[in-house]
């Protein structure tokens, strides 16, 4: 189940880059809008702002700030399911015998299955929770920076953040650092999602040459971290 879960993971990113499709996403923010705006997008926008005015009004900065801090706030979230997954990574050698031993009665299997997850103490879920807990903040992030006018009318480095950037430096650069993320966790992959190492790069270079520049920003700045976290929860343990 956790297996099938994590193949699931790019898809759920890849709906999070394809909302950006929808019209609803560039409306101005409104506070009184529903419980999405008014408790999620609104007070994101507004740390943006809060940011952006202690640092000589650079959003490009701002975001980076702000795009930190929430990473390290899901932190434990996804330590939880960095464990969570190393649990299920033990006991798979005893869960492929299992498979193997009962390939004909799949109720039995089933029933060996449950007992070896109580016997280690394991829950096929709990690596999902964690996730589904920190998707709604960070598309709430990624709302916060796409539907905040000040964001759009304001420069950082050589680009318009409201704008694409016109030399395609932001585009390759969040490519680049999506290929990296992926590599850096490629331990995680089996064969089969191996090709998303390339696939991914692609489409997220296609789509930052057209999006506004804090966008791809952001997808560079939230790469960046995930390059790093990852490295030190999947790098190969010494022994």
């Amino acid at each position: 189940m956790i297996r099938r879960f994590y193949k699931l993971t790019p898809l759920l990113l890849l709906v999070l880059l394809l909302s950006a499709c929808s019209p609803t996403q560039f409306s101005p923010i409104d506070p009184n809008n529903g419980v999405w705006d008014k408790y999620f997008v609104y007070p994101l926008s507004t740390v943006l702002d809060w940011f952006a005015d202690l640092m000589w009004g650079q959003y490009g900065l701002s975001i980076l700030v702000v795009t930190v801090i929430i990473r390290f706030l899901v932190l434990p979230l996804t330590l939880k399911q960095y464990r969570s997954s190393k649990k299920m990574q033990e006991i798979q050698p005893e869960l492929l015998k299992i498979k193997e031993k009962y390939k004909d009665n799949a109720q039995k299997q089933q029933e060996e299955t449950m007992k070896l997850f109580q016997k280690n103490n394991v829950n096929p879920l709990a690596g999902c929770f964690p996730l589904l807990i920190q998707m709604p903040i960070l598309i709430a992030l990624y709302n916060a920076i796409m539907r905040n006018g000040e964001i759009s009318n304001h420069s950082f480095l050589w680009m318009q953040l409201g704008t694409p950037d016109p030399f395609y430096v932001l585009p390759v650069l969040a490519a680049l650092t999506t290929y990296l993320q992926q590599k850096v966790m490629s331990v995680q992959m089996n064969s089969q999602m191996q090709a998303l190492l390339f696939i991914f790069p692609v489409l997220i270079f296609v789509m930052a040459m057209n999006f506004p520049s804090a966008l791809p920003l952001y997808w560079v700045y939230s790469n960046i971290f995930t390059i790093v976290q990852s490295y030190i929860l999947y790098r190969p343990s010494k022994k």
